[in-house]
């Protein structure tokens, strides 16, 4: 046993290997503790009605697993003996690394909170401004958790905080003029807020962008757009710029010019506006207000308007692919000819 007593940096050989016993030990705890958030909590909570346990098991599995790792590793450093300078430097990554485990376990308690307590309350109201409002309040809850948990962190392993916090103070000018946009982003997110020109899941056109809102922030707004990509627009473009919501409109207005040749009589004229009202009339996804008419004389055409609404729960291209369709086939049909752009040229004898 003699050989369990030689010292390395300062310890014996048997309470380092006592140390290293610690640290297994609490690797092989994680193991179990793994084994019975998958096989034991799982089904549990699996039998309940909410979803707030399911998600709190599913967020915390990883965390308490490493502040069990963490914390072991604490116990190992104080069961050693080192010199002042280095057992402070192993005790506060200890320090900090359970500080930044605990400021993520609380952060995603509150998270698995607003998201399945709060946030489904608030989608039963009538109102959708609270919709838009708790996923800002579940990001800055977020922020000052994580900032408050860090500062703790900092001031448990020596950081002179108000020092700290002096020297933000001095910077603080120059922070202010470097985040002037971001400042200008946040004013215009609480004016989205306030003014609400469109809600979530909504169809909206902005600075050249047609797309659904997803999610509206303090700092940006996503759309996706109709091609499927998320786009990211900050929110002073919505305050700089109009915003059309094409899901609020009673009906998309469909506006259609066609041209008959000039050898077109007015018997003809009449069947194809007869015709276009007929496309239209009754059907489920078109509102009853359109309109046709020979309204003028082109180059080479004899013109008409044509107009018609689609319903809002319609889908307007499918809508006017089916219409265009019955036009082009019974036209053809009644031998109505569509003008295309042609020239007549007049040779004077002499």
């Amino acid at each position: 046993m003699t050989y369990l007593n030689q010292e390395i940096f300062g310890n014996p050989i048997e309470k380092w290997l006592i140390a290293l016993g610690i640290l297994l030990g609490s690797f092989v705890l994680v193991k179990v503790i793994y084994w019975m958030f998958s096989n034991i909590f799982q089904k549990i909570t699996s039998k309940t009605k909410n979803k707030l346990d399911d998600k709190l098991l599913r967020t915390l599995q990883k965390p308490i697993t490493f502040l069990i790792i963490a914390l072991a590793y604490l116990y190992a450093v104080k069961f050693l003996h080192f010199t002042s300078n280095t057992e402070s430097i192993l005790l506060n990554i200890a320090y900090l690394f359970i500080a930044v485990v605990l400021t993520s376990i609380i952060s995603r308690i509150i998270d698995a909170v607003i998201s399945e307590v709060v946030l489904p309350f608030s989608e039963k109201s009538e109102t959708s401004f609270d919709n838009h409002l708790i996923p800002v309040i579940q990001k800055a809850v977020r922020a000052i958790v994580w900032s408050l948990g860090i500062v703790i962190g900092l001031d448990n392993i020596g950081f002179d905080i108000t020092a700290m916090i002096a020297g933000l103070g001095i910077g603080g000018l120059a922070l202010a003029l470097a985040a002037q946009d971001s400042v200008k982003n946040i004013f215009a997110g609480i004016m989205i807020f306030l003014d609400k020109p469109f809600k979530i899941k909504d169809r909206i056109k902005i600075d050249g962008h047609d797309g659904v809102v997803e999610e509206v922030g303090l700092r940006s707004t996503r759309i996706r757009t109709l091609e499927g990509r998320i786009v990211t627009i900050p929110n002073c473009t919505f305050t700089d710029n109009s915003v059309i919501n094409v899901t609020s409109q009673p009906a998309l207005k469909v506006r259609i010019n066609l041209g008959l040749t000039y050898d077109t009589t007015e018997e003809d004229m009449q069947k194809a506006i007869d015709i276009l009202k007929d496309i239209v009339k009754n059907q489920d996804a078109i509102t009853d207000d359109y309109a046709a008419g020979f309204n003028g004389f082109g180059d080479f055409s004899l013109n008409i308007l044509f107009m018609y609404y689609v319903r809002p729960e319609s889908h307007w291209l499918n809508t006017q692919t089916l219409v265009n369709k019955e036009v082009l086939k019974r036209f053809n049909e009644q031998g109505l000819e569509f003008a295309f752009p042609t020239q007549t040229i007049f040779k004077k004898e002499i």
